[in-house]
């Protein structure tokens, strides 16, 4: 049977106390919801429609064509996203939290954290967890230009200066978050608020006026539309396809506000905003075939085109922040299970735990971002580059829920089958129209994503040829404690904190300690911080301690891949556990491995050179465990993989 519906921890009341207090937080949540997570999917009619009259691969805006291109558009928006991601993929709760490394994780832990080669499906989740770097290229460019573009509507003046004005507001955009998103996001829920009313009601009005366009909720319209048309019909549905651009977002946010929130956003206010902006579209192009190149912009009247700009922009921004959030999110789970190096992370709110930075990525996003608007120079252009990542992550999506639904919740196989047969036969619809723009810049994200998947892949085939090595010498913590029982080896006051990543073992850096300094502290402990497969851990797991005598303990620190470790915050919980550790009087010891590459790699040619670089460029143990730079040891190491 289907697994019980989840929902976001403590959004619900309690069954039969609907009290006021939990209905006006679930609309407060309800609320934050729309602009973080529809900002993407609600910016679509800006460009959606007109690609499929007016893009590379346009049909005639004839009556026919656009009763069939609404049809699909709505039938598209009700099974993929309503159905799909609204009704099934959001019960794929893991521990609150969603998105595409989390379902991974709730498909295949074992092999997700596993320090082995990674199997089939967790290689898929990876490789689209990657495409949704390219994904958050895309949408920045795409979005902030195509609100802009209303300016030329307005006037022909603006034609030289939309491309300026676009990579001033991106650089802008990209250049704000290091502040985090806590002062301007209480603004994103009403502006997103006030742009989904505008966007219905322009839609509504010309909807009035031609309300013969309704005939398209009739499905044959989409069935003979593609019947008639043939390959163009097609190669149209990649356009088609824009419409649900942002549907991920949906599921990689459910942890922020929970499955509720964003549902009754959605079937509350987004889905009819939505059909009745593109139903209002598809009435104007019947009336008038000539505003085929901005139908978004001719539903409004001339005074009302610069106001409506300036909101097309400011609910642009809000899509693009939610893209980049995610990212620097995706990142930090990376980093987490071990399938990228360490970078610095930045937490720009000391209320919400989700709200991260990472400058790395946030610059390589500017600049790529930049790129792309100077590249194609129109969002038509970028259009043809939109698409295949999300399809591609939609089909796995898809592939990852079958084997969660039937392997771990235990559905049969006449409930898995038939869904996943019609949800893999439009997504893979939409994936091949997408694939033909692959010459016209859908190349892009591709590149993108297989560059990324290639690092991730790497550094994790690498750090496991790393393990194994260092493993093959290493000692048993519990042997090496009674060999010192039969030694003579001095001990100095002081208390020493030695890292390591295996909790089993003698750390590397103590040896080489004890080697060449041939003296121990009178109090050793091995500290290890382990990353589970669940996105956070609860606070009375957070930390193990175990004593083996001669002032020797271990202390175990588990995180989700949600969280960052944080030496102090350990060190000050195990002072609650009765090991003493105050920060200002203990010596970190920390090992730095000098990775050696050539012949005898266990690295296939040019990926051992890259993992040696990525290497070289991790953020040190230091300041990524948050340790006081001037209570720290470094003792280095060669290691040849």
């Amino acid at each position: 049977m289907p697994a019980p519906l989840q929902t976001g921890p403590g959004l619900a009341a309690p069954p039969g106390d609907p009290g006021p207090a939990a209905g006006r937080k679930l609309l407060a949540l309800s609320l934050a919801a729309l602009g973080v997570v529809y900002g993407d999917i609600g910016t679509s009619p800006l460009y959606a429609l007109r690609e499929c009259f007016h893009g590379e691969f346009a049909i005639a805006p004839l009556r026919e064509n656009v009763l069939g291109v609404l049809s699909l558009v709505f039938w598209s928006l009700v099974i993929i996203v309503s159905v799909k991601y609204l009704g099934l993929i959001l019960r794929a709760d893991n521990r609150g939290e969603g998105g595409v490394l989390a379902l991974t994780a709730l498909v295949r832990p074992e092999a997700l954290r596993s320090r082995g080669r990674p199997g089939m499906l967790v290689l898929i989740g990876l490789f689209a967890a990657a495409l949704l770097y390219g994904d958050g290229m895309i949408t920045p460019a795409i979005s902030v230009l195509s609100a802009v573009e209303g300016l030329s509507v307005a006037t022909p003046v603006f034609d030289p200066l939309v491309i300026p004005i676009t990579i001033v507001i991106l650089i802008c955009l990209f250049a704000v978050q290091r502040h985090g998103t806590g002062g301007i996001g209480a603004w994103f829920g009403p502006v997103t608020l006030l742009w989904f009313v505008v966007i219905a009601a322009l839609g509504a009005a010309e909807l009035v006026q031609h309300p013969g366009v309704l005939a398209a909720l009739w499905p044959v319209h989409a069935l003979s539309f593609l019947a008639r048309t043939g390959g163009q019909g097609y190669l149209v549905l990649g356009a088609v396809f824009l419409v649900m651009t942002g549907a991920e977002a949906l599921y990689a946010d459910m942890g922020h506000f929970g499955v509720r929130p964003i549902r009754r956003a959605w079937f509350a206010l987004v889905l009819p905003a939505l059909l009745l902006n593109y139903f209002g579209q598809g009435a104007l192009l019947l009336d008038t075939p000539e505003s085929v190149e901005q139908p978004f912009y001719a539903l409004a009247p001339g005074w009302m085109l610069v106001p409506l700009v300036v909101l097309a922009t400011a609910a642009t921004i809000i899509a693009s922040q939610a893209m980049i959030s995610g990212a620097f999110s995706l990142t930090r789970q990376a980093i987490q299970l071990g399938y990228s190096p360490r970078m610095r992370i930045v937490h720009t709110s000391s209320d919400e735990i989700g709200q991260v930075y990472v400058p790395e990525v946030n610059w390589l996003l500017m600049l790529s971002t930049v790129a792309l608007v100077l590249g194609f120079r129109s969002s038509g252009s970028l259009a043809a580059a939109y698409g295949v990542a999300v399809t591609a992550t939609m089909v796995i999506s898809t592939l990852l829920f079958a084997f969660l639904a039937r392997e771990r919740w235990g559905w049969p196989l006449y409930a898995v089958v038939p869904l996943i047969a019609l949800f893999l036969a439009l997504e893979l619809c939409f994936f091949g129209a997408s694939m033909v723009k692959v010459a016209h810049g859908a190349w892009f994200p591709l590149v993108v994503a297989a560059s990324i998947f290639a690092l991730m892949a790497t550094w994790k085939r690498g750090r496991v040829l790393l393990h194994t090595r260092l493993s093959r010498r290493a000692i048993p913590l519990q042997e090496f404690v009674r060999l010192l029982e039969t030694q003579d080896i001095p001990r100095v006051e002081g208390k020493a904190v030695f890292l390591n990543s295996d909790t089993g073992s003698v750390p590397a850096s103590l040896l080489h300690n004890l080697k060449h300094n041939r003296v121990l502290h009178k109090s050793v402990t091995v500290l290890t911080a382990l990353t589970e497969e669940v996105p956070r851990v609860e606070p009375e797991r957070r930390i193990e301690i175990h004593h083996f005598g001669q002032g020797f303990s271990r202390l175990v620190a588990r995180y989700g891949f949600m969280e960052n470790p944080n030496v102090p915050q350990i060190l000050a919980l195990a002072r609650e556990r009765g090991l003493d550790l105050p920060l200002r009087e203990v010596s970190f010891f920390l090992s730095r491995e000098r990775i050696l590459t050539g012949k005898r790699t266990g690295l296939a040619g040019w990926s051992d050179r890259l993992f040696g670089l990525m290497a070289r460029n991790a953020l040190g143990a230091t300041t990524y465990f948050g340790i006081p730079p001037d209570r720290v040891v470094e003792i280095g190491a060669q290691v040849e993989l």
